[in-house]
């Protein structure tokens, strides 16, 4: 289905209409991987960007990888402005991913060295006074969504190759950290790095030190009980 849908600037050319003139398309990469950051990428095209349809620019996760580096190139010669930003696994286990790829987002728009008058996100609102549209299966339809798309999973897709060679053995070069088969046979041999999502379930299923905090917390839960029941016997 999300081949038939046509990317294009009609998004970007309806917001004008509206009297909107500087627009930033954002987009994340790595929500769902289990290791790693999950990275954002805010992009503001120039009003005449017909080319980068018809050059093939649509949601990176539908083009090969020769393809997406030559549009991130592309993108980053005619854009007006473009950043990046990431949150680390760490923060993500300790926020959670929603809210963590929520900072990523809001994170690379405030990175933006122009100010946007309005932000056309894929399936996200974030905590920014800009105005914002929340398109869904924006990097379907919108360029400039598509643009940050691009540009996110470059980024992500270069560190994971990086962070490869740094913690060898998971395949993360293959999979870029997502939940492949062949990463889950490596994680039950391994275990987790220091940089995979251990509040995520494939991660945390083989983490000896999750175990471990399973049952410490259920120890001292059933304590609590019993010492509550006996407060309340007494009462």
């Amino acid at each position: 289905m999300l081949r038939q849908l046509i990317c294009s600037d009609a998004p970007e050319q309806a917001l004008r209409y509206c009297g909107y003139r500087v627009i930033a398309g954002v987009d994340e990469v790595g929500r769902g991987a289990l290791f790693g950051p999950v990275v954002a990428a805010a992009v503001i095209l120039p009003e005449r960007i017909k080319g980068l349809a018809s050059a093939g620019l649509k949601d990176s996760k539908q083009l090969l990888r020769k393809d997406r580096e030559r549009l991130d190139r592309r993108i980053r010669k005619i854009a007006i402005a473009v950043n990046v930003a990431e949150v680390d696994a760490e923060t993500i286990d300790r926020i959670n991913i929603y809210q963590a790829t929520r900072i990523a987002m809001l994170t690379a728009v405030q990175g933006l060295p122009i100010e946007p008058d309005h932000l056309l996100i894929d399936a996200m609102r974030i905590d920014h006074p800009c105005k914002q549209t929340k398109l869904i299966y924006g990097d379907s339809l919108s360029l400039s969504i598509a643009a940050a798309s691009v540009i996110a999973k470059v980024h992500r897709d270069a560190l994971m190759r990086e962070l490869d060679l740094l913690h060898p053995g998971y395949g993360l070069a293959s999979h870029k950290g997502y939940g492949t088969p062949e990463h889950r046979r490596a994680l039950a041999q391994q275990g987790p790095s220091m940089l995979h999502r251990r509040t995520f379930a494939p991660v945390r299923a083989v983490d000896p030190n999750a175990a471990l905090e399973d049952l410490v917390s259920g120890e001292l839960f059933d304590l609590d009980l019993e010492e509550g029941a006996s407060d309340w016997v007494s009462d």
